[in-house]
């Protein structure tokens, strides 16, 4: 028997962005449980949140970096600094920016950890 010339294609799943969803979500079996879906945005979804994870040094030494480098940025353009000076308070505001970012973030993660923790033993 002749072989066909094209191959048999498949139905493409993903989405204009590129996102291919590798979990099919089932149908609701009433009207009460698709209105109940849909007011808990999504229903069946249990990854979607991303987690809250403690502060790095890491994060809080990129954040720092592209801060520093806006604020070089801005003397040179703006205030039309020499470069030198530019650099010079850029690495200043370096050594300020990171260990106050992760302070910073460090103080409102344990924040939100604490209300975590009195969410679950309330429930």
């Amino acid at each position: 028997m002749a072989q066909p010339k094209n191959k048999r294609s498949r139905k493409r799943r993903g989405t204009q962005g590129g996102r291919i969803d590798t979990k099919r979500a089932a149908r609701p079996r009433s009207r009460e449980e698709a209105k109940a879906r849909a007011r808990s945005g999504g229903g069946s979804r249990s990854g979607s949140k991303k987690p809250d994870l403690p502060p790095t040094w890491k994060g809080a030494a990129i954040r720092g970096g592209a801060a520093a480098v806006i604020f070089v940025v801005i003397l040179l353009v703006l205030f039309k600094r020499p470069l030198p000076v530019s650099l010079i308070f850029g690495a200043f505001m370096l050594v300020f920016y990171i260990p106050t970012g992760y302070w910073i973030d460090m103080t409102m993660w344990r924040k939100r950890e604490r209300q975590r923790i009195r969410d679950r033993e309330g429930t």
